[in-house]
């Protein structure tokens, strides 16, 4: 993929290039004079973000010791050192803002903006209007394919609509006169005529984009790791160089000593180790949003999941066929053909095949089913409702799948088979939980369907929680509370109704083909091919790259160490100690390589299993 850099970017690579080039010619040339060109163009911009950070957070960083490093290099005249530190600083910033902001570019191909426009019939003429100009009374018009644009009350026609978005309910829903509609749920087939029982700022989809742009993790402060160390370091290098002047009235080893502790290895710690998981995740289909989001997911020790979309496929499937007609199928097919519904989608895909009978007086009955006249016969393909309006008595009655939607077949009258659809479950899915149990990550089902369809996918895929009937309120609230009792949740969704989930939880995932737009903004994690299988993976490497960022910093602490106590003998001086820098970098860089082509090891699985078991069992002595 190509990436177009903007103004802010493509300077940031020159001040990189030419700055580097003084310092090997600085370095090559012994010309000292040729170090401030970096030090002007790398450093000076570490001088304002340091000060600006001091100055409206009160917060010390990893910058300041920079910074410090930087101007003790200059004032013992040791220029060299100063532009190469500021130059691998400057990288190593890049490095982090480049692979975040690639990724980013990639997640917003992934939002699928729709025209914010609704059709508008007055005094019998259609017109387009913007969204935000509809008001209460008004009557729009919806035709197939469309989203509603906002709440009303059906006054014309019928249809089914797609609310799996908004409410996650799975199958469509049939709609008739005086129905009510919802904002940002799909008309699937047939126009029909609405009256507006709300502007577009008080809709169903404005209250959940509203109820996402609050949501915010209870437990959210997430702090760069070398950040965290970054108070401690300013602490002990000023301790160290004012002992060390104390007792050698040496100022230049005193000055020596912040140099050497300028934490260049611990900086490009962290975003070396991210830029290669992110990498190493843009490989399987993932896409992340914010290098803070790998260390946040590492910690995390609960998966909260969608039912619709996410464990399921969202869309329903043909499951049995209940017939002793040899050509049942190839009838109910060719009658089916003719109809937009997904059901009937659902059953034309399961037959497979081109081999269709002629259909003639074609009728759908909303809510009911269609009738048609299919190779001479005539057939009725619906629910009983449609059998009774027909007189047709009713077979295959004791015939139940639970959790399913059951579709009679009539020929002439008589009832010769039953088709049973439902909303499947992913192939995957089952294997997908079980990885995440030998994580030692606690699984559960969130789902705005009823009881009993809940209840059929918890235990197919065994989930160690469930609920079902969940509002996308009752969701953000069980994440609330599981934050509130310490914990760190991941969710993951695809509809406009997982959104808030999605923003509340520490980290959010988004399925990337079929998700909405509001639930892609909204997450910080996206799948682009829907593949949960993948999350094992995703989880295992944070978790990885945590300790790859954990132990570059113990080398880069223990490096700085070492130089520091070199220096306070005298042993070390200020382009040396570039020098180790440098070798420490490196040696950060090269490690955190190793992330690129990670994969998790069944060993590994089973040690973190049991360092799980072992931890709740140190929880449950204390």
């Amino acid at each position: 993929m190509n990436l177009k850099f903007g103004k802010d970017e493509i300077r940031d690579i020159i001040f990189i290039a030419i700055s580097s080039i003084s310092i090997i010619l600085s370095f090559v040339l012994s010309i000292d004079y040729l170090s401030w060109v970096a030090i002007i163009l790398c450093g000076i911009p570490i001088f304002k973000e340091c000060i600006e950070g001091l100055i409206t957070e009160f917060d010390i960083k990893a910058d300041l010791l920079v910074t410090i490093a930087i101007i003790a290099s200059i004032i013992i005249g040791e220029t060299f050192a100063a532009g190469e530190i500021a130059t691998i600083m400057a990288i190593g910033g890049f490095l982090e803002e480049y692979t975040v902001r690639k990724t980013q570019s990639k997640i917003e191909k992934l939002v699928k903006l729709t025209p914010q426009v609704a059709r508008r019939i007055k005094n019998g003429i259609g017109e387009e209007i913007n969204v935000e100009n509809v008001e209460i009374g008004d009557i729009l018009k919806v035709l197939p394919g469309e989203n509603i644009p906002t709440d009303g009350i059906i006054v014309k026609g019928e249809t089914s609509i797609n609310q799996s978005t908004l409410t996650g309910e799975s199958l469509p829903v049939d709609k008739k006169e005086n129905d009510e509609v919802f904002s940002g749920t799909t008309n699937l087939y047939g126009s029909f005529m609405m009256k507006t029982t709300k502007t577009s700022d008080e809709s169903s989809l404005q209250k959940l984009i509203r109820l996402v742009e609050t949501s915010s993790p209870e437990n959210a402060k997430i702090v760069k790791t070398a950040d965290k160390w970054a108070t401690m370091i300013v602490v002990i290098a000023f301790t160290a160089a004012i002992l060390t002047y104390l007792f050698t009235f040496e100022i230049t080893r005193s000055v020596t000593i912040l140099v050497v502790f300028c934490p260049c290895a611990l900086v490009l710690a962290t975003p070396t180790a991210i830029a290669a998981a992110i990498g190493n995740l843009t490989k399987h289909g993932i896409l992340v949003k914010d290098g803070a989001s790998i260390e946040e997911l590492a910690q995390v020790n609960e998966m909260v999941l969608d039912k619709t979309g996410t464990l399921t496929h969202g869309t329903p499937e043909v499951i049995e066929v209940v017939s002793d007609n040899g050509d049942m199928m190839k009838l109910l097919a060719s009658l089916e053909s003719q109809s937009e519904h997904p059901l009937a989608k659902s059953i034309v895909k399961h037959y497979n095949s081109n081999d269709l009978y002629e259909v003639d007086d074609f009728k759908m009955y909303i809510g009911k089913g269609v009738i048609g006249k299919v190779n001479g016969f005539k057939l009725i393909t619906g629910n009983r409702k449609l059998l009774d309006m027909e007189n047709i008595p009713v077979k295959y009655a004791h015939e139940n799948r639970e959790g399913s939607i059951e579709i009679y077949v009539a020929k002439d009258g008589e009832v010769i088979g039953k088709v049973f659809l439902a909303d499947t479950l992913r192939s995957n899915a089952k294997k997908t939980i079980k990885k995440l149990r030998k994580l030692n990550m606690k699984t559960t089902l969130l789902s705005g369907d009823n009881e009993e369809t809940g209840k059929i996918i918890a235990n197919q895929v065994n989930v160690d929680n469930y609920k079902f009937n969940c509002l996308p309120e009752d969701k953000t609230e069980y994440i609330r509370q599981r934050q509130l009792n310490q914990n760190k949740i991941a969710m993951i969704g695809d509809g406009i109704n997982d959104a808030p989930s999605l923003k509340k939880a520490n980290v959010g995932i988004a399925m990337g083909s079929i998700g909405s737009d509001v639930s892609i903004e909204a997450a910080n994690i996206a799948l682009i091919n829907d593949d949960i299988e993948e999350i094992p993976h995703l989880i295992a490497i944070s978790r990885k790259a945590l300790n790859v960022i954990n132990i570059n910093i113990a080398f880069s602490l223990s490096l700085n160490i070492l130089a520091m106590i070199m220096a306070m003998f005298g042993l070390l001086d200020p382009i040396a100690g570039a020098l180790v820098h440098n070798i420490g970098s490196v040696i950060v860089i090269i490690y955190s390589s190793t992330l690129m082509n990670y994969r998790i090891s069944r060993k590994e699985i089973e040690k973190q299993k049991k360092l799980g078991m072992t931890k709740h069992l140190n929880k449950s002595i204390t």
